[in-house]
């Protein structure tokens, strides 16, 4: 209770910030209109506020020196402003003074906000612009981009930057995303296949089960060493016993595809591992969410009635889901007791799953850690998540995106473009900084760098699951899908999240049944939404 309420009151100090933004700020800049000559080649000084860490910061540097070769005159100055709540903050205070920065990290719900001062450039000119730009080492190209570059973004992460308006004005840039993957047990996976088909016993490591000498009170005979004293056959081999599990369907069992086949999949595990939990899914928000997409039901709209997740349609899902739970099939972050669900995916000793869902800039924390003699427990494999419609698959994209802000100066708009096309388009930054952060590059052209193919060549599900996780998000290229950003987006992905746990683990009042529950606490959601983001 102590964190809805605390977290209520953020939602509540961020409203009041941004209605201050829109009625306290300076004067409103009028759209930004590109310069007849695009760029002059003037000294300029660039601000971009990030969230780098050091090896971050160096492959940004890398990439500076890179862009000063073609254009020495714009300084690039960067700063890591802290977390990405912590440049939504700064940037915020700084547009109400006029004094934000040229570019900043952004998520699409920091942009809405943002642009309630009218602070961001619609890039949709700077895009379209076929004026010439000559670069001091002889390169000659367009200031906005071809066609070829625009199609070479995987299509999910560009569209992003459409999702503000019904117009579908571009108001940012992908740089690097991330998505959810389905994280599984490999090597558990492989194993229940061979005890479905073997036709001697096998443990849950793969190996045979032996008939060992027994004494008079019906001990197991150990040798000096204290090793089992098997029973050997007629060729002098070590005796086993038959599959009592042969053909036994609770070992079959397969990648799920579709939600159904996840939880006939679950159903399995807990009569394998009665003390599993099966599935753990990190992001209550984004299960929620995915499920409206997936299902092409209501959640947000940026016009009209923004908080419309209100509907039959969602509270099926959310029912279906609970009765998982309430079977162990499944937990959540918040459920685990705000742990990763990955540390029930990588636990050597109690509860155990066996299958999570989490980020894929998040491989590594998947993993289990090596045991003494320097070899992983385990193999992790990667799949996309399951669907409510396989031949239609949804993913979520998430991840920073670039922005630009208004400035007096259009040459230090215009320079803030140039730098942010080249971050986005560049195949060998956006291949780095992937390998270094853990991301995924925005534009599909990587795959073919040398040094990209060589990481992705590398993918397992051991030392190299970063790659693993990389080429599994490339593959799923098509799949991506962002919401509605307006302001209040943030607070409806908040208490969607908050509903899931909600949902789950209260009991019905007196009177109710868990239907009617189910829908008082929706009912109780979107008036939160509304309480802190009025309707218009």
């Amino acid at each position: 209770m102590k964190k809805i309420i605390a977290l209520i009151l953020v939602i509540a100090t961020l409203s009041l910030c941004a209605l201050s933004l829109a009625s306290c700020g300076p004067d409103r800049v009028a759209d930004f209109v590109v310069p007849e000559n695009g760029y002059d080649g003037s000294d300029v000084t660039i601000t971009f506020y990030h969230t780098m860490g050091a090896d971050l910061r160096k492959v940004l540097e890398d990439a500076i020196v890179d862009f000063n070769e073609i254009y020495p005159n714009i300084t690039i100055v960067h700063e890591q402003t802290g977390s990405y709540d912590d440049v939504r903050d700064t940037i915020k205070t700084e547009i109400s003074v006029g004094a934000q920065p040229n570019i900043a990290y952004c998520y699409p719900d920091h942009v809405a906000l943002y642009n309630l001062a009218k602070a961001v450039v619609k890039l949709d000119d700077l895009i379209a612009s076929t004026i010439n730009v000559e670069g001091a080492d002889g390169s000659s190209s367009i200031l906005g981009l071809t066609q070829e570059q625009i199609d070479d973004f995987i299509p999910g992460y560009y569209e992003e930057g459409k999702q503000f308006d019904a117009e579908g004005t571009m108001y940012t840039i992908p740089l690097s995303k991330s998505t959810e993957l389905l994280y599984y047990n490999k090597t558990f996976f492989e194993i229940c296949q061979k005890i479905y088909a073997s036709d001697i016993e096998l443990d849950m490591n793969g190996n045979p089960v032996y008939v060992y000498e027994t004494d008079d009170k019906g001990e197991i005979k150990r040798d000096e060493n204290g090793n089992p004293i098997p029973v050997l056959d007629a060729n002098g081999n070590p005796q086993t016993k038959p599959n009592p599990n042969k053909g036994n369907e609770n070992y079959n069992i397969k990648l799920p595809t579709t939600w159904n086949e996840m939880e006939e999949l679950c159903k399995k595990i807990k009569v394998i591992d009665p003390t599993s939990v099966p599935l753990g899914y990190d992001s209550e928000s984004n299960w929620f969410i995915t499920m409206t997409e997936q299902l092409g039901s209501d959640y947000t709209s940026a016009t009209g009635e923004q908080f419309i997740f209100d509907n039959e349609d969602n509270y099926a899902f959310v029912e279906t889901f609970r009765g998982w739970y309430e079977k162990g099939y499944v937990t959540t972050q918040e459920l685990n007791g705000g742990k990763y669900t990955s540390e029930l995916f990588h636990a050597s000793t109690g509860t155990k799953s066996y299958m999570s869902i989490g980020s894929s800039a998040g491989a590594t924390k998947q993993r289990p850690s090596k045991d003494a003699s320097g070899d992983y427990p385990f193999e992790v494999g990667i799949a996309t998540i399951p669907q409510a419609n396989p031949a239609d698959p949804k993913v979520i994209s998430q991840g920073p995106s670039l922005c630009i802000f208004n400035k007096s100066n259009p040459q230090e708009v215009v320079a803030s473009w140039l730098f942010v096309k080249f971050l986005a388009t560049d195949v060998k930054f956006q291949a780095k900084f992937s390998m270094v952060s853990g991301y995924v590059p925005v534009i599909q052209s990587v795959k073919n760098d040398p040094t990209y193919a060589e990481f992705l060549a590398k993918a397992d599900g051991k030392e190299y699951v970063a790659a693993l996780a990389a080429k599994a998000c490339l593959d799923q290229a098509d799949a991506y899908y962002t919401s509605p950003a307006f302001n209040g987006s943030s607070t409806a992905r908040d208490q969607v999240g908050i509903l899931i746990q909600n949902c789950f683990t209260q009991k019905p009042q007196t009177g109710e049944d868990i239907k009617a529950m189910i829908k008082r606490l929706f009912a109780a959601a979107v008036a939160e939404c509304e309480y802190h983001h009025p309707q218009m």
